[in-house]
């Protein structure tokens, strides 16, 4: 497994990430350059931005660092595929935002000092993503999560509290049927080529990784390498659903839900709200979303931990650590 010691690194920080922290902690620009040297990228404003500016990293560096929350995390690596530099550079991640699902699926520390460390030690190992609606991201919602991020990234109030006010927006969720196609993938009957299903769901989740948002363990069962899409369908209505939060949060109320793995899927239905990696697209009547296997190698800490969401379970390092 490839080592990132002794390589060229390019890291994108999102400064308005963590409430513009970046800008006043100077002894962490400076670890960084320590730790990571090469060039960092901050300033990046809107998303567009980002994303240039990560194609423009991809070119010239070895190793591509999203610093920031989820969002940054989708943006850098939408730069790295915008540049065609997917299977030449290495991904890393440094938790720096209000959300971090993305690191959990690693391992990866939520505290940026402690994640440099174990980046500048890390190896890289292939992973999936996926590519939703022509972005590319490791997870998405179709349904009421993408109405709450939407009706928080319009308010005032940001992060998670941004997301308590907007949660209002799950009892203006419409209920209205949908048709999901589903294309090279397996439930609980067996395997299949093609299967279409119908549904009034209040939400499906599409994921590469087990984690969404604030750490909410939507996917227990997603492979970070399996080649497929994880699926679930939460077939119940806003009451319901605020009532199984808790467990719906914790990954304990998934044996009660429609569950797909997948390599394409295909959902239709009237104004479907969607979000990945908590940006928002908007409203679509079909929303596509494929599998793009091992397309990317990431940087993942050299522990045990941090392999529990590949199909091999092996520690990185080769041992428990």
């Amino acid at each position: 497994m490839e080592k990132i010691k002794g390589l060229r690194t390019a890291c994108l920080v999102n400064p308005r990430a963590a409430n513009s922290r970046w800008m006043r902690r100077k002894l962490l620009r400076a670890y960084l350059q320590r730790r990571l040297p090469g060039d960092i990228y901050d300033g990046l404003g809107d998303v567009r931005t980002t994303i240039e500016k990560a194609a423009l990293a991809a070119r010239t560096a070895d190793v591509v660092v999203a610093m920031g929350g989820d969002g940054t995390v989708a943006d850098t690596l939408q730069g790295i595929f915008d540049a065609g530099r997917q299977g030449e550079v290495l991904f890393g991640v440094i938790p720096f935002g209000s959300g971090n699902a993305f690191r959990k699926a690693f391992d990866i520390p939520l505290n940026p000092l402690r994640a440099i460390d174990h980046l500048a030690e890390g190896t890289a190992r292939p992973i999936d993503l996926m590519e939703v609606e022509g972005r590319v991201a490791a997870f998405a919602s179709i349904g009421a999560t993408a109405l709450v991020t939407g009706e928080k990234l319009k308010g005032r109030v940001q992060g998670f509290w941004g997301h308590v006010l907007a949660g209002r927006r799950l009892f203006t969720t419409p209920l209205d049927e949908k048709t999901i196609e589903l294309f090279e993938g397996r439930d609980a009957a067996g395997p299949f080529e093609r299967k279409a299903v119908a549904s009034k769901f209040f939400d499906c989740l599409v994921a590469k990784t087990s984690y969404f948002g604030y750490n909410w363990r939507i996917a227990p069962r997603a492979v970070v390498d399996d080649g497929y899409l994880d699926v679930t369908l939460f077939e119940m209505g806003p009451v319901k659903y605020s009532f199984a939060f808790p467990l719906i949060y914790f990954g304990l109320y998934r044996r009660r839900l429609r569950h797909f793995k997948a390599k394409r899927v295909v959902i239709t239905g009237r104004s479907l709200p969607v979000q990945f990696n908590g940006e928002v697209l908007g409203d679509r009547d079909r929303v596509e979303v494929r599998v793009l296997p091992k397309t990317i190698r990431m940087v993942v800490p050299p522990t045990r931990r941090a392999g529990r969401y590949f199909r091999d379970r092996s520690s990185p390092a080769g041992g428990p650590r």
